[in-house]
């Protein structure tokens, strides 16, 4: 019996690829990559993960479901705004008494649609600050701790396709996804001496409840009509790569991008 192409395939089991690490997830609560990478990395044998959000009531749920599942020594949670210098070390500190930092999953990003031509100043700013200067941040706040640690780490950023192809109405999206890899590769070669791996994922189309709420229904179909599965990736799909660049299966990757995408041109 042939299996469509369009069919999911089936949920892939937890190998402990993770096993005795403490991993921070930024914007991890809901249903979209930030929690089912948080998911990934539990399965997957980490000791602690640190799941962040600036959605409290979310975050309380989505650490309750957690803790409940996987054990409330294994969870813990912390609101967190990645455009907050402050709130961004109170997260790392909440990491630090769990163990240390091994492994930051900048997930946090925000998009929108409108043309360059009406688009405001406050629009560009708040996506610019949230997607690209946010993922800085974290990455800043984590390299210091990781590097005073001197036992290395790992940086994974959820960057997108959109950074290299073009799509109307995004251009503050585009910029913003674009600075993360290039921000990606500038900061591998900066704590490369301190033994800390920078990667990023680039996800086409991952579907998720928020996306549909967000995004006309045109737009999803145009976008689903040009992968080659001929539908969106799982959310978990994607995480499964971030938890490979997160493990010592890419030990020798740093400064790359990953596309995580079956779209053709």
């Amino acid at each position: 019996m042939t299996t469509s192409p369009t069919a999911v395939p089936a949920y892939v089991p937890g190998h402990d690829l993770l096993r005795g690490k403490v991993v921070v997830v930024t914007a991890a609560a809901g249903a979209g990559i930030g929690a089912a990478v948080v998911r990934r990395c539990l399965e997957e044998g980490a000791a602690h993960v640190v799941v962040s959000d600036t959605h409290a009531r979310r975050l309380a749920e989505a650490e309750e479901a957690l803790a409940a599942e996987f054990g409330a020594d294994r969870v813990s949670s912390l609101v967190c705004d990645v455009t907050d210098d402050d709130q961004v070390t109170a997260l790392l500190d909440l990491a630090e008494a769990a163990g240390g930092v091994d492994i930051m999953i900048n997930n946090a990003g925000l998009g929108g649609e409108v043309s360059v031509l009406e688009m405001t100043d406050d629009q560009w700013s708040k996506v610019l600050d949230i997607t690209l200067t946010g993922t800085f941040r974290c990455i800043r706040a984590a390299g210091r701790r990781m590097a005073a640690a001197g036992n290395g780490g790992v940086i994974v950023n959820n960057a997108s396709v959109i950074g290299w192809r073009a799509q109307a109405g995004q251009a503050h999206y585009a910029a913003a996804k674009a600075g993360v890899m290039a921000l990606t590769r500038c900061s591998a070669l900066d704590l490369a001496e301190h033994r800390i791996r920078v990667n990023a994922v680039s996800p086409s189309l991952a579907m998720h409840p928020f996306l549909a709420k967000v995004t006309s229904d045109d737009l999803l179909a145009e976008l689903t009509s040009k992968e080659a599965f001929g539908r969106a990736a799982e959310p978990w799909e994607v995480a499964n790569v971030m938890v490979f660049l997160a493990s010592d299966y890419s030990s020798y990757l740093t400064g790359e991008v990953i596309s995580v995408s079956s779209q053709h041109p």
